[in-house]
């Protein structure tokens, strides 16, 4: 068992998740890192100390089930929990397989639904902790091309808003993090050569909100919260 508090974070990939991992880490937490990587686990898990890196692929409820009693077994109760695991798909409603679409709401939706089952009962014990979704804005507006993807976020941010409505009162809080942007990672940059440095998002900026916002005042909870860089029309 840790003797630090415990932040469970999913989607902990070369981007956004690892920003997350790094930031609780340098906040005193011990980490519980989740993902499918193998590799880029191990290498993260070297790098911080009191992180331990978990496979789980987030689609599947048991594989959610399991990771859940691992990681509460051996660093404890979960006092933050962030899902950044995404599943997305890019086609309009004629194009896009069903089956992508369902596949999309098991990672953005019902994970998020089953980790909250498993670990908000601990929050609730102890009245204290923190739920954090991290979005983007194809929660709040279904444009085209976002067939397979819109849907399963705008549901993800209503089962947010529903577990923040249940759960605030018991003193465990629940937030959205809308992430209106291109987050700044490899394979974006590699799509948009000729944009400037300040058109992305840095995921260590997007790691410093998550920090912040899972640690408001309970005087000053937020829910829903935008993020984009200073020139992003929206």
């Amino acid at each position: 068992m840790s003797a630090k508090p415990v932040a469970l974070i999913t989607g902990v990939g070369p981007g956004t998740g690892s920003a997350l991992a790094r930031r609780f880490a340098e906040g005193g937490y011990a980490v519980a890192m989740l993902a499918r990587d193998k590799e880029r686990l191990a290498a993260l898990e070297s790098e911080l100390p009191d992180a331990k890196a978990f496979i789980c692929d987030v689609s599947k409820e048991d594989e959610i089930a399991a990771t859940v009693s691992r990681v509460t077994e051996t660093m404890g109760a979960v006092e933050v929990f962030v899902h950044n695991a995404v599943g997305g798909a890019w086609g309009n409603f004629l194009e896009i397989d069903p089956k992508t679409l369902a596949m999309n709401f098991q990672v953005n939706t019902m994970a998020l639904l089953h980790f909250a089952q498993a670990l908000a009962p601990a929050m609730i014990e102890t009245g204290k902790g923190a739920v954090i979704a991290t979005g983007n804005t194809s929660a709040h507006r279904g444009k085209a091309f976002f067939s397979g993807f819109a849907p399963t976020k705008a549901a993800q941010r209503i089962l947010a808003e529903a577990m923040a409505r249940d759960l605030g009162p018991k003193g465990v809080h629940v937030a959205y993090i809308t992430i209106d942007a291109v987050i700044d990672v490899p394979w974006t940059r590699e799509r948009f050569t000729d944009a400037p440095d300040d058109f992305f998002i840095k995921p260590a900026a997007i790691a410093d909100e998550v920090w912040h916002v899972a640690h408001q005042d309970k005087s000053a909870w937020s829910f829903n919260v935008e993020i984009r860089p200073f020139g992003e029309n929206w």
